[in-house]
């Protein structure tokens, strides 16, 4: 950037030209789009029940225990008296950080069935519109794609637009464990796509699981496509602003607190995600060794330092991405602060030059896919940096923090 770039005119124009949108966006949307999201009205119904039940003429733990606490009571059990808990409550144990994670497998699979049989009845509702009923043919199609017997959903929940999860490889035996976070219109319906698959988080923990496959054969991997947050709705109020990052922040970091074992933890966090993921940062456990952001219009922080975390915080973004054209500040609680890519906010920049786009970033094939995946696998040295002169690869001396609390 020339000295023009960094020049208190031009901060002064963008922010008023960031003013001038969001207001453009309230006088067309309302104030409606800030409001949260109600709660998940089927999820909370299971975890009333829950609430009410019994095992041995005891009350079942509180679900919002912590991890290990849920962890030691699903292991007291015999392996008949978890499945019929996860008879019971399908969607209360699917989706109950500190559930083994097969159990969990399984009972999300009974909760997708249900909720199959619901689209079902609804796609020959006559009370519904055309509309209504196509709408339920697309979540039925959508629940009998995640029916199948190789998939491994790890959280599920059809309430609104949907939320879901999904984990690629063995997660209890996995050596490193990546995390991918999607950013804005992700929900079940757009959780997997045929058309631009690399776009879609199914794509892209799929192509980073491969992708770190052939990085090094050897390690165990598993990859999570994380699509467990209401994202915003388009490119509107919510995404100016950190209410969904903050909410799902909670969410993930409730999750990192709960996934097995002790192996390293890296998060893959695209667009949006990347918001999520700067929220989160602080309360990720140690465990979380990266972070790595990638067409990110920022992270709600001034500095990578300002995060608080011990991770690695990488960053990358190509040059034809859109997303350098956005004003990267925050005024008064909308835009998401520095760029991350800049040299001032001090993460270790990547390249991403054959990325294509905002969208091209889990292409495979791409320099900017080869990256993340040498990350996710702890292969530092591997890494191509951005500039031939940069620090990215500073301080690496391919250790990992396994085995860190």
């Amino acid at each position: 950037m020339t000295s023009f770039d960094t020049s208190p005119q031009l901060n002064i124009w963008r922010a008023l030209l960031a003013l001038s949108v969001v207001f453009v966006m309230l006088a067309t949307t309302g104030w409606t789009a800030l409001r949260s999201h109600r709660e998940s009205t089927a999820l909370q119904a299971s975890l009333t029940k829950w609430e009410h039940g019994r095992i041995h003429g005891l009350h079942l733990p509180d679900p919002q225990a912590a991890p290990a606490r849920l962890a030691r009571f699903f292991a007291s059990l015999t392996p008949r008296e978890r499945d019929r808990l996860a008879h019971r409550y399908p969607l209360a144990v699917g989706n109950m950080n500190g559930a083994p994670v097969s159990l969990r497998y399984r009972a999300n699979r009974i909760a997708l069935g249900q909720a199959r049989k619901v689209e079902r009845t609804r796609m020959h509702d006559s009370r519904l519109s055309t509309a209504g009923q196509q709408d339920a043919g697309r979540r039925m199609d959508r629940y009998a794609s995640l029916l199948d017997p190789h998939r491994h959903i790890l959280a599920f929940d059809p309430e609104g637009s949907g939320r879901v999860a999904e984990v690629f490889g063995d997660l209890d035996k996995a050596e490193r464990i990546s995390v991918v976070v999607p950013g804005v219109d992700t929900d079940l319906l757009t959780f997997q796509r045929t058309y631009r698959r690399y776009s879609a988080p199914v794509g892209m923990a799929k192509a980073l699981f491969a992708a770190e496959r052939t990085a090094s054969p050897a390690t165990r991997t598993a990859v999570i496509a994380w699509a467990d947050y209401t994202s915003p709705d388009g490119l509107g109020v919510d995404a100016a602003t950190g209410l969904r990052a903050e909410e799902g922040a909670v969410r993930l970091n409730a999750l990192l607190r709960a996934l097995p074992g002790r192996s390293p933890v890296s998060m893959f966090c695209h667009s949006y995600g990347s918001v999520v993921c700067g929220v989160a940062a602080r309360g990720m456990p140690r465990r979380v060794a990266d972070i790595a952001v990638a067409a990110s219009p920022g992270m709600r922080a001034a500095s990578a330092s300002r995060l608080g975390t011990t991770a690695r915080v990488w960053a990358m973004r190509d040059a034809s991405d859109w997303v350098r054209d956005v004003p990267y500040l925050e005024l008064g609680g909308l835009g998401h602060g520095a760029d991350p890519v800049s040299s001032g906010f001090g993460a270790r920049v990547l390249s991403a030059r054959d990325a294509q786009g905002h969208s091209g970033y889990f292409q495979p094939g791409t320099d900017s896919l080869r990256n993340l995946a040498d990350i996710g696998v702890g292969a530092y040295d591997e890494v191509t940096c951005a500039r031939e002169n940069d620090v990215c690869r500073a301080g690496l001396s391919g250790t990992t923090t396994a085995g860190r609390a």
